[in-house]
């Protein structure tokens, strides 16, 4: 057996992913998320990174999150957070959010996050009656309404704001043009804008899932 055989294969995610600690609080979290039947789809730890370093790196006051789930990616978010920042998170199902609230509150993030429950459409269009604005953005639901909240995001964004997409690839299926489901041609939609908005500058990133990150002008 030669040498080159005997070593273990890494994706490069897998390879780069194991030169970083195991990150203790998000772990309990990923394991309640599934302990609880919920989906097992949380951010890629790298990208709960990214996020944390995003929020801090431009200094974000004031985010929304579109997507709660456990809880995950909202503690990534806070994690960067100044003391008075403050977290909008939105989410359709109740016993998410409040498993969501649960982790943030056990990991002291608690007064930082605001919680909206229902339809996010709906949740922000009330945000803009309000007159509320962003700094951040991380879009994290239901696909095939990509394309829409990019749209509200950009509406509601102070001028170079950052928003954030995760799933661009959909596990590879965005590039294959024989599949025409609803879902998959809306995040295609969602990508093409991303690209070629000219309210936006943007890149997006290929790693595990896909990312993509635009700047509001």
């Amino acid at each position: 057996m030669s040498e080159q055989n005997e070593q273990p294969i890494y994706t490069p995610e897998a390879y780069l992913d194991q030169l970083y600690a195991p990150d203790q609080d998000l772990q309990v979290i990923q394991a309640n998320i599934e302990a609880n039947k919920m989906p097992s789809i949380s951010v890629a730890p790298a990208y709960g990174r990214l996020l944390t370093m995003f929020i801090k790196m431009i200094k974000a006051k004031d985010v929304l999150e579109i997507g709660a789930l456990g809880g995950y990616s909202g503690v990534c978010l806070c994690r960067g957070l100044p003391q008075d920042g403050r977290l909008v998170s939105l989410e359709i199902r109740p016993e998410f959010a409040e498993l969501a609230k649960g982790h943030l509150e056990s990991l002291g993030f608690g007064k930082y996050v605001e919680y909206r429950i229902g339809e996010a459409l709906d949740s922000l269009s009330q945000l803009k009656e309000e007159g509320r604005t962003f700094d951040f953005f991380f879009i994290d639901a239901d696909k095939v309404n990509y394309p829409n909240y990019l749209e509200r995001a950009i509406e509601l964004a102070n001028p170079g704001a950052i928003i954030v997409g995760d799933n661009i690839l959909m596990h590879g299926r965005t590039k294959d043009p024989t599949i025409t489901k609803k879902s998959v041609e809306a995040m295609r939609a969602f990508n093409r804008q991303i690209a070629t908005d000219p309210r936006l500058e943007s890149t997006t990133l290929p790693a595990f899932d896909g990312l993509a990150i635009a700047r509001v002008l």
